[in-house]
């Protein structure tokens, strides 16, 4: 007989409620367990969601910005651009009339042919580029400058020789952002003195040159650029001038500025990180993002660096020379150099193109070919490598090769220039356009828009000379001197 047959009806119950008693228990135990659960998530395990969804946000705007998307292991990786920002980017070529390129751009986005907000764009810049005119390259006026005076006090006003150079020659800071304001204000848009010309080469090397085709919004002006003497000579110092270019910490060219207490701050003191400023905030101000042209001579190096050969032979130095080398016992040379080439790298990665000024600021005019020659091989050997080489001469003086008329192989000055890899003659002519476009050469007159120039159109009783480009009565600088025998008045 089994046992469970003298278990009486009273035992069972007892089993039976003990076994729904452990039954509940373990039901509060999951229940306790899935409090205790919650009751994590809300203490530390919030902060770990929080961190997750703040990720995954993350994620999702950078793949927004096209910076990086995700991969099948969770990593990031170059993401195409999105259409936003390929829209955008076409819209900053259009906005410095490159119109082909806005919509070569817009081209490229995925579906673009029936896409509603594409269409609309490319008809837009479409119907603008027909719109606009061909600009005559005759009549394209080129403007220069020679380094900007920071402080006048210290330019105009020191009692030496070299101040009626200065307040000749020299433009101040205001004075160059009133200029470059007015002429915007005027309708006057930058362009390329390598735009001005179409170039092919044939198999031997020969350059051949037609008028480029520049194409601007009708109203709109084309003009050139350049720069002469970027190259801080020593005669500079103390003058309120910049010292040197650097490379700021963007990756753009700017400058060194000396203080009174000696300390040195960096920052746009001079034309080159002015325009960039100025086009920064005004893209339309230039064509196709164009930027000038520096023209360096080598004597004292270039940029503000004592590249110059002299400096490392410590040979045929002159006073100033001397001097600086005495106040710099660690001068290295090719560290020099160095630096040198990397801010004149910089400076044509922002645009820019560099131009012989000669060696020694010679006059090639009045100069025999021997001393244009050996002038010319020292320019090639130190200015040269630093800058790549240009095939770009901006004379110095003012001087020419020849008078107006065209140059020939005849003229034994040019025909050596052209030997040496020059295809660009720029000279100063105070006329409102030269421009001349021949087979071989593309030559240029420029304007001057200097102390000189401002104290004439006011004051020298004849004809004022840029009054095409802006207003000097609203231009001249209040701090500049009103001596006339600084100008050359008498």
């Amino acid at each position: 007989m089994s046992e469970k047959k003298h278990i009486s009806k009273k035992e069972l119950r007892r089993r039976k409620r003990k076994r729904m008693l452990m039954i509940k228990t373990g039901i509060l135990c999951v229940l306790l367990a899935i409090l205790g659960i919650g009751i994590w998530a809300l203490a530390g395990g919030t902060e770990k969601i929080q961190q997750k969804a703040q990720e995954k946000e993350d994620q999702k705007t950078a793949e927004v910005d096209g910076s990086v998307s995700s991969d099948s292991t969770g990593g990031s990786t170059d993401a195409p651009a999105t259409k936003a920002q390929i829209m955008a980017e076409a819209d900053a070529l259009a906005q410095t009339y490159d119109y082909d390129g806005a919509i070569e751009k817009l081209q490229s986005v995925e579906g673009a042919a029936t896409d509603a907000d594409i269409i609309t764009k490319v008809a837009e810049y479409t119907s603008t580029r027909d719109a606009c005119v061909r600009v005559n390259i005759n009549e394209v006026t080129h403007i220069f400058y020679h380094s900007l005076v920071v402080d006048p006090q210290k330019a105009f006003y020191q009692d030496n020789a070299q101040t009626a150079g200065f307040c000749q020659w020299m433009t101040t800071v205001d004075e160059f952002k009133a200029i470059t304001q007015q002429m915007y204000d005027r309708g006057y848009v930058m362009v390329s003195i390598n735009d001005l010309v179409k170039k092919t080469v044939d198999d031997d090397g020969t350059v051949h040159y037609t008028e480029g085709d520049i194409y601007l919004p009708e109203g709109k002006k084309a003009f050139v650029l350049s720069l002469d003497d970027l190259s801080y000579y020593h005669s500079y110092d103390g003058r309120g001038i910049a010292s040197k270019m650097v490379v700021g910490d963007d990756g753009k060219p700017t400058c060194e500025y000396i203080q009174d207490d000696g300390t040195v701050v960096t920052g746009a003191y001079d034309c080159i990180p002015l325009m960039d400023q100025f086009i920064e905030e005004h893209p339309d101000a230039v064509y196709h993002n164009a930027r000038g042209t520096v023209a360096l001579t080598g004597y004292d190096g270039i940029l503000g660096y004592r590249t110059d050969g002299d400096y490392k032979t410590r040979e045929d130095l002159t006073d100033d020379q001397t001097a600086w080398l005495d106040a710099h016992p660690d001068f290295d040379w090719d560290k020099e150099c160095e630096e040198a080439k990397k801010v004149a790298d910089a400076i044509k990665a922002d645009g820019w193109t560099f131009a012989s000024h000669t060696w020694g600021h010679i006059r090639v005019g009045d100069k025999p070919l021997e001393t244009i020659q050996a002038d010319t091989e020292k320019w090639l050997t130190y200015v040269a490598p630093l800058i790549g080489g240009s095939d770009i001469i901006i004379f110095a003086h003012g001087q020419d090769l020849s008078d107006w008329h065209d140059y020939t192989m005849d003229n034994e000055k040019f025909a050596y220039l052209k030997s040496q890899g020059f295809n660009i003659y720029c000279n100063v002519d105070s006329t409102q356009y030269f421009v001349q476009v021949r087979d071989n050469y593309l030559r240029m007159g420029r304007r001057n828009l200097d102390g000189y120039r401002l104290y004439q159109n006011l004051y020298g009783g004849g004809e004022d000379r840029t009054s095409d480009l802006f207003d000097s009565s609203q231009v001249i600088d209040p701090q500049r001197p009103t001596d006339p025998s600084l100008y050359d008045l008498g």
